[in-house]
C-alpha cells in the first residue's frame, strides 16, 4: 500500500531540484551583479504554487489536519509546530523576494540586495525543512493512522491536486478581470 507519506517525499525530491537551480543563480547573481528576472518570476511562482500551495496545502488541510485529532508524541507535536512556523516563513522570503524582483524590474538596482538575501534564506531553508519532514516527521507519523485512513488520505491528496490547477488559472483570469 503506497503511504501517504510517499506522494509528500516524492514532491520534496522536485523542490529540492529547483532548490538547487535557485542556488546555481543565487552564484550567478552574486557574480554577475546583475538579476535574471524571469528565472526569479519562474522560481517565486514554483515555490508559491507547487511547493507552498499544492505540497504544504496538503501537508496543512489534510496530513496536520488529521493528525491534530491523534494523539501524537510530544516529539511529533513539537516537530508539527515548527513546520507549521516554517511554512509561514517560507511564505513570507517567497513574498519579499516577488517584491525586490518587482522593485528591481522597474530600476530599482538596490532591490538587488534584498533579492539576495531571500534567495540565500530560501536556498538554506528547504534542505533543512525537507530533511526534518523526509526523516523525522511524514514516515513515523504514519503510525498514527491506519489503512482506512492512510487510503482516505492518498484519495484527498489527489482530489486537492485535480483542483489545484483550476484555482491557479480562475486566480490569473480573476486578476486580468479585475485590471
Amino acid at each position: 500500500m503506497l503511504l501517504p507519506a510517499e506522494p509528500l517525499m516524492t514532491e520534496h525530491r522536485l523542490i529540492e531540484r529547483m532548490i538547487k537551480l535557485m542556488a546555481q543563480e543565487l552564484n550567478k547573481i552574486k557574480k554577475d551583479n546583475d538579476v535574471n528576472k524571469k528565472f526569479i518570476e519562474t522560481a517565486a511562482d514554483f515555490l508559491r504554487t507547487y511547493a507552498d500551495r499544492c505540497h504544504h496545502g496538503k501537508e496543512e488541510d489534510i496530513l496536520f489536519r488529521n493528525l491534530a485529532k491523534k494523539k501524537l508524541s510530544a516529539e511529533h507535536e513539537k516537530i508539527m509546530g515548527e513546520l507549521i512556523k516554517e511554512h509561514v516563513l517560507g511564505r513570507k522570503n517567497v513574498s519579499k523576494l516577488i517584491d525586490a524582483n518587482y522593485s528591481y524590474s522597474k530600476g530599482d538596482k538596490k532591490s538587488i540586495d534584498d533579492i539576495i538575501s531571500n534567495m540565500e534564506i530560501l536556498v538554506r531553508f528547504y534542505p533543512m525543512h525537507i530533511e526534518k519532514e523526509d526523516k523525522r516527521f511524514f514516515i513515523p507519523c504514519m503510525n498514527y493512522f491506519n489503512n482506512q485512513e492512510k487510503a482516505n488520505m492518498l484519495n484527498e491528496f489527489w482530489e486537492f491536486d485535480k483542483k489545484l490547477i483550476h484555482e491557479k488559472y480562475a486566480k490569473i483570469v480573476e486578476n486580468i478581470e479585475a485590471g
